[in-house]
């Protein structure tokens, strides 16, 4: 199809975008300049590549440093019209409409204060941070939190990450989960990251030692959705509200702890539900070692928090587009319970992973963004 005219975005009277990559584009890199930190309004006439196309869908692939449903609620609230008139999100264009979008902030997008902090960095470069994460560190800022996190460590590292939201980072860890997050350092980057976890292209691996006795292998498709009685816990369910999840699993070694037996567990996930590995596991019986939510109760007190490593990261890189992939070294707690478990920690070991996406369950398969 024939192009009208080229697509012109403006920031007021000054050009910021033109002739930008169009909706089915957006998984490319953005190489762009960023929307600033003021979110000024922005002018967009479409042309007729668009045609035929939803426009949350059209704004979506032509302000990719906004997620689609940020754009989705923006539209709902009214703070996008087409030719002068309240937009929907499901409209189709015809080609040649005039949109303009007013940019709004979240309570997310708000500064916090940054915070001196060792931060066990792997990799750094002009678009991420790749690091380790100890256990009990706090991710984000919240109720009980709202200092001693890792984003005030983060604004402190690098200070241009108060232009990003949530300081850039776009998956959490549980507070007593160790092992590696990724960073954006841009909003192009942040929302580049935020497309690969939904299209399955940013893979994250984990280790983790639980009671019992599972299967060598094996995969666990269960549905989860927020505990009926317990807000605080998640669980497997059939309900309406339940997403999807799937995580597949592999045992590497067993041992002894107390005389019970235990498991040193590979799990690779194929969705990013909310302590979904937790919760997957102590659903077929064998609850993590040390997992006082989830876990038995009596033996809490054998580890003072959940086994579980986040051991290995994959990603392509929103700059290059090449795959990268970064390991995470066993933490010393956890050293020290495999040989407790007489498990040789030389064992827990999480193989390199290809650069073939993983299946897509869904459009929204994961939980741990933000």
């Amino acid at each position: 199809m024939s192009r009208k005219k080229p697509l012109q975005i403006t920031n007021g009277d000054t050009p910021v975008h033109t002739d930008l990559p169009q909706a089915d584009d957006f998984d490319d890199a953005h190489d762009g300049d960023e929307i600033g930190p003021g979110l000024e309004p922005l002018t967009l006439r479409l042309d007729d590549e668009v045609i035929g196309q939803r426009l949350d869908k059209v704004l979506s692939g032509l302000l990719p440093e906004f997620s689609r449903s940020r754009i989705q609620q923006w539209i709902e609230d009214g703070h996008v019209t087409v030719n002068g008139a309240p937009a929907k999100a499901k409209m189709t264009m015809l080609g040649d409409e005039l949109v303009e979008v007013a940019p709004q902030s979240v309570p997310s997008d708000q500064p916090y204060g940054p915070e001196p902090m060792a931060l066990d960095i792997l990799h750094e470069d002009k678009a991420l941070i790749v690091l380790n994460k100890p256990a009990g560190l706090v991710v984000h800022p919240a109720a009980g939190n709202w200092s001693g996190t890792l984003l005030n460590g983060l604004l402190h590292h690098c200070p241009a990450l108060a232009k990003v939201p949530r300081a850039g980072i776009v998956h959490r860890l549980d507070k007593d989960t160790s092992g590696i997050m990724v960073v954006a350092k841009t909003l192009a980057a942040q929302t580049d990251l935020v497309r690969q976890l939904q299209a399955r292209s940013m893979k994250r691996q984990y280790l983790a030692l639980v009671w019992g006795l599972p299967q060598l292998s094996g995969t666990i498709n269960a549905p989860m959705a927020r505990h009926p009685r317990d807000r605080i816990k998640m669980a497997v369910s059939q309900s309406m509200r339940a997403k999807p999840a799937v995580t597949h699993y592999r045992r590497l070694a067993t041992g002894e702890i107390d005389r019970k037996p235990v498991s040193l567990i590979h799990c690779r996930l194929e969705t990013g539900r909310t302590h979904q590995i937790r919760v997957h596991l102590q659903s077929l019986g064998f609850p993590l070692v040390g997992d006082a939510l989830y876990g038995k109760h009596h033996l809490v007190s054998v580890f003072p928090r959940q086994a579980l490593l986040a051991g290995r990261l994959g990603l392509l890189h929103p700059s290059t587009g090449k795959f990268r992939q970064w390991a995470a070294p066993l933490p010393e707690d956890i050293v020290a319970l495999l040989q407790r478990a007489g498990i040789d920690p030389a064992l827990a070991v999480i193989p390199e992973m290809s650069d073939e996406p993983d299946e897509v369950i869904s459009d929204d398969d994961f939980d741990d963004d933000y």
